[in-house]
């Protein structure tokens, strides 16, 4: 026992008394430290690190005691389980500083925090339930809390997964560090610290937590929510539709206003594969899009509460696979994403399966033999196309040079369809010829030479209108306008 931290502990009925500091728990992160109490078992103190905010977070501390919201503790197969660790005394020391405040213990082995019921391969490793129905009545547990939090005027602030607990046995809901939120006083409001990306509401890009209030909490809580149905995806998380897109962060997508699950396709990414919003219920979907919009009449967290309230008690469950369920006719989309998975998995098994080459020759049969041997088969090949291309550029320009003659006997059949009908057919013809030439470099290597490709186009334009020039016998005065 810590027998010299021993301070005056302040209730909210006005009790008094000294209480002694037992063992140290934990050593608590950047607000203070956390302590046993061995006149309250059911209690633990946190102290704070830093003293000379004693006046503001007494203040802070008095509204909390005074405002409490209406969140009990849970009484289930002789068991009780904590949903909120809300401070229960004020504690100060002899000098008359606020040095922290006893709250209910909440005992963590029982609980893990919400991001490990995200994915599948965490919630295997921690031996957590499998059940979508479990991870929809998560959703509305903590749905739950907040609107409670809501009610007396409360904001989070800070909320997301790690920093919310769920009991492993039945997913009732925990939550820590309430001195973080933000707290509606008597007649002051005393402002939140911290917020984290990939939860910060797009219009909050440029503000701090203090300036923040019920409209972050309900952009954070719709994130969680999504999560919790969608297999742990984001919902500004996807792919992205081009290859050379800049990669956003997610705060960045969030910021950008990237939903890649609304009504309207997103510019910037496609839906993650693995992703079952199609499988949601109509509503689900338009409350997921207000949310995520910057539509300031984001869902409540009662009407949140309400809806995931009647999905539960509308859940079908899956014939196929005992841990699932759905929600609509369309089936189940744990089933179809499972499969979709399977078919990957079995194309990747595929692909390994399969000799790997380089230009035809199998990896594991390279020598040193055959690689010398393929050079100079490759050599020899490159040799041989070199060759052709000289003799097809040779015909080439041999067939353009006596190309009026070769058309001369048509003359009369020519010259009969106008010089306009000529025109649009020679026109066509070398834009043909041209195409040709530029495809030609794919099996002719010589003619890949961009200034040997454009000679020859240069050559075939202008045989093409000598030719036509002499076919209908023009001169300089047939083109006169006087």
């Amino acid at each position: 026992m810590s027998e010299f931290l021993i301070y005056n502990a302040i209730f909210s009925n006005g009790h008094f008394e000294r209480t002694a500091m037992g063992e140290l728990i934990n050593k608590g992160g950047g607000a203070g430290k956390i302590y046993s109490v061995p006149q309250h078992p059911t209690l633990v103190a946190k102290i704070f690190h830093d003293k000379s905010k004693s006046q503001t977070n007494r203040q802070k501390l008095e509204a909390m005691l005074q405002n409490k919201p209406n969140i009990p503790n849970i009484e289930r197969g002789g068991k009780t389980y904590v949903q909120i660790a809300w401070p229960e005394a004020i504690l100060e020391d002899d000098e008359g500083f606020c040095v922290g405040y006893l709250m209910p213990f909440i005992n963590t082995s029982d609980a893990v925090s919400l991001d490990h019921l995200m994915q599948k391969a965490v919630r295997r490793k921690q031996n957590l339930t499998e059940k979508y129905e479990d991870r929809l009545a998560a959703a509305f547990n903590v749905t739950a809390m907040v609107a409670a939090l809501h009610q007396c005027g409360h904001y989070i602030i800070d909320l997301k997964p790690s920093n919310v607990f769920v009991y492993k046995e039945n997913m009732y809901v925990a939550m820590f560090d309430c001195d973080g939120f933000s707290i509606n006083g008597e007649n002051k409001r005393y402002p939140a610290e911290y917020v984290s990306e990939e939860y910060i509401y797009p219009e909050g890009q440029n503000q701090n937590p203090e300036d923040m209030g019920q409209s972050q909490d309900l952009f954070a809580l719709a994130v969680i929510i999504f999560k919790l149905l969608n297999n742990g995806i984001h919902p500004f998380s996807g792919s992205p539709r081009k290859k050379d897109s800049e990669m956003l962060s997610i705060q960045e997508r969030i910021d950008n206003n990237h939903y890649a699950y609304g009504m309207w396709p997103d510019k910037y990414q496609a839906p993650h594969p693995d992703s079952i919003h199609e499988y949601f219920e109509k509503k689900t979907l338009d409350m997921f899009e207000r949310a995520f919009s910057k539509d300031p009449h984001r869902p409540t967290a009662k009407e949140w509460y309400t809806h995931l309230d009647e999905l539960s008690h509308n859940l079908k469950q899956c014939k196929k696979n005992p841990n699932h369920a759905y929600f609509t006719n369309k089936g189940c989309g744990l089933c179809a994403v499972e499969e979709r998975v399977k078919i990957r998995l079995d194309q990747i098994k595929k692909e390994k399966t399969e000799p790997q080459t380089i230009r035809g020759l199998k990896i594991d049969e390279l020598t040193t033999e055959k690689t010398a041997a393929f050079k100079k088969e490759k050599k020899r090949e490159t040799a041989r196309l070199k060759r052709l291309a000289y003799f097809l550029v040779i015909l080439y320009i041999s067939l353009w040079s006596i190309a009026p003659v070769l058309l001369y006997p048509a003359k009369t059949y020519l010259t009969a369809h106008g010089i306009f009908i000529q025109i649009l057919a020679l026109t066509l013809f070398l834009k043909l010829v041209f195409i040709t030439l530029d495809k030609a470099g794919i099996f002719l290597p010589l003619l890949k030479n961009t200034v040997l490709t454009n000679m020859l186009k240069i050559y075939a334009a202008l045989i093409t209108v000598l030719t036509f020039w002499i076919t209908n016998e023009l001169s300089f005065g047939s083109f006169s306008i006087y």
